[in-house]
């Protein structure tokens, strides 16, 4: 019995652990939040390429949702990832609904995080890098040394066709 009660606490631990890593990761600190509200809609996705293009970059995106709570609940037993009634691990899932590409222009000076061991702690690891390294890391490179990829998915701040700000998500 005390053994159950040890593994339940530890259990809620990390999951109160994991909504406070996600909250930070959301809510970021204040001047990034401010700066990036500034620019636009916040969407969630996979980047499929990252091109140089001229004075600028090209990003071919791929949307998706990433979804919490009920909404994460109920989808991922509508996929069969769940049993109905069971809750998603870590309280996230993420809604894959096609491979539609959306075309975005990307600034050389947009503000980039991805997520690093040497990256602030306080933040998983979130890193800043520019635009070329991260287009050097989606062609296969590794200008720097990844927590873990890029497939985990990324949020993307735009204004109009413009990303300026693109934020690696950590998977847990």
């Amino acid at each position: 019995m005390k053994l159950a009660l040890v593994v339940a606490s530890a259990v809620a631990v990390a999951a109160c652990v994991a909504a406070g890593v996600f909250a930070a990761l959301y809510l970021s600190d204040s001047d990034t939040a401010a700066s990036a509200g500034a620019c636009g809609d916040r969407s969630f996705g996979h980047i499929s390429s990252l091109t140089r293009m001229g004075d600028t970059y090209e990003l071919r995106f791929d949307p998706a949702w990433f979804v919490s709570g009920i909404t994460a609940n109920t989808a991922a037993a509508e996929d069969g990832v769940v049993e109905p009634g069971e809750p998603v691990p870590n309280d996230n899932y993420r809604v894959e609904e096609g491979d539609r590409l959306l075309t975005y222009l990307v600034s050389p000076t947009a503000k980039v995080t991805v997520l690093t061991r040497q990256g602030d702690p306080a933040n998983f690891g979130s890193t800043p890098i520019t635009v070329e390294q991260l287009a050097r890391l989606v062609d296969g490179e590794a200008p720097v040394k990844l927590f873990e990829p890029l497939d985990t998915g990324v949020w993307i701040r735009v204004d109009v066709d413009t990303v300026c700000a693109i934020d690696q998500q950590y998977q847990p």
